[in-house]
């Protein structure tokens, strides 16, 4: 979309004209901006086009994309960002949000996880502006003892029930996240089930001779991820079939461990672990894989996968998908036509859905084409930004 000049409209909110059609402005609200592992929030805000976006936050985290605007403590405090950070965490004070706006008012705020609502509700109050909260996971699944842990998530756990009262909408990524939003408390008529998408013209379906023999993993290296048990079905399924690697890209507190678990299983050679990577390079490794692999769990504290959309990515490329019966990942996976489903903890069932997918290439070449298909169907990104654009008009007419 062209780059606006932001006007401003007989009620005060922030506006321009593309095409002779008014464009409102969203304040997309998350507190660390940008982050690598979260693609998706600026991917569907660059698909927006009756609003133009405005990211705030409080730090970048990640490089800001070309061509999005944004703003965050570091425009306005420099090195004394970190500690005015600090003290927005505690006190919830909107001051700073609104000396980044400087007179802007925009015609709502958007925010992406619960904890973020809580922090932005204040600033929704005082502008007089609807907030939007989407739900993506730990924000529906995490356990009051866990939440307990960090001081931001204290306080979503402390104000929880304001966010519920007099937030305008409430988006969940899965129906298995509304089901947990619901269970807190938050009111179902303004509890809302909206799948973000994946952007079926940027993911092209690969060419079949792209692929290589290499089960992927995409995810940070944390507990409820599943990374583990991706580890013991690769050990297993590799003595049987010794040309297929896996390649592991994220990083996390459990790399170190899982690095030694690995070694431990004398995989050294077939496991590569590449940290962290770009979008762009993600889904360039989608292309050669044979299969992605997505085994999460449900953990102690309750953590949960909300949705599980690198599943989304791996289908839109064309590639088969095995994930675990965990979460929101059965509402993303069709079960024996897009990839497969296993018990959670199952290492066993893994190596064996993996080797038959290994052993099957038609099989591998069906699924990746159904998968290619259901999300085409059910999760393009801008059918469902255009619903979206329809829930922020229908928040604003109430």
């Amino acid at each position: 979309m062209a780059r606006l000049s932001p006007g401003t409209g007989d009620n005060g909110v922030a506006c321009g004209q593309e095409g002779g059609v008014t464009v409102r402005e969203v304040a997309i609200f998350r507190r660390n901006l940008f982050k690598i592992s979260e693609p998706f929030i600026t991917q569907q805000g660059e698909q927006l086009r009756r609003y133009r976006a405005l990211y705030l936050g409080r730090l970048r985290q990640g490089d800001k994309p070309a061509g999005v605007e944004s703003s965050s403590f570091e425009d306005v405090a420099g090195r004394w960002s970190l500690p005015l950070a600090a003290w927005q965490m505690i006190t919830r004070e909107t001051r700073t949000f609104e000396r980044l706006l400087d007179g802007r008012r925009p015609s709502l705020i958007h925010a992406h996880f619960g904890v973020d609502g809580v922090y932005a509700l204040p600033l929704a109050r005082r502008l007089g502006i609807p907030l939007v909260t989407t739900f993506h996971g730990f924000d529906a699944t995490l356990s009051t003892p866990a939440l307990m842990c960090s001081p931001d998530w204290a306080q979503y756990r402390v104000f929880r029930g304001r966010l519920a009262r007099e937030g305008a909408l409430f988006i969940c990524v899965s129906a298995f996240i509304r089901d947990r939003v619901l269970a807190m408390g938050f009111p179902a008529a303004r509890t809302r089930v909206h799948y973000i998408g994946v952007d079926c013209e940027a993911i092209r379906a690969r060419d079949r001779a792209e692929e290589t023999p290499t089960v992927l993993h995409v995810a940070r290296l944390v507990e409820f991820k599943g990374t583990q048990y991706v580890i013991r079905a690769f050990a297993a399924a590799a003595s049987e079939r010794p040309e297929i690697r896996l390649v592991i890209l994220g990083d996390g507190p459990l790399n170190r461990r899982l690095r030694s678990l690995a070694g431990s299983l004398g995989l050294d050679e077939r496991v590569r672990f590449l940290g962290a990577r770009p979008h762009a390079e993600v889904l360039g490794w989608m292309r050669k894989a044979a299969m992605l692999v997505l085994p999460s769990v449900r953990t102690r504290t309750g953590r949960a996968e909300g949705m599980g959309q690198v599943l989304l990515e791996a289908a839109a490329s064309g590639v088969p998908v095995i994930g675990s019966r965990s979460g929101g990942i059965p509402e993303s996976v069709v079960e024996g036509r897009t990839g497969f489903l296993v018990p959670e903890r199952d290492p066993q069932a893994l190596a064996r859905r993996m080797i038959e997918l290994v052993d099957d290439s038609t099989l591998r070449q069906r699924m990746g084409a159904e998968a290619r298909a259901h999300v085409e169907r059910n999760f393009d990104i801008r059918r469902q930004t255009e619903t979206l654009e329809s829930l922020y008009d229908a928040v604003l007419t109430n």
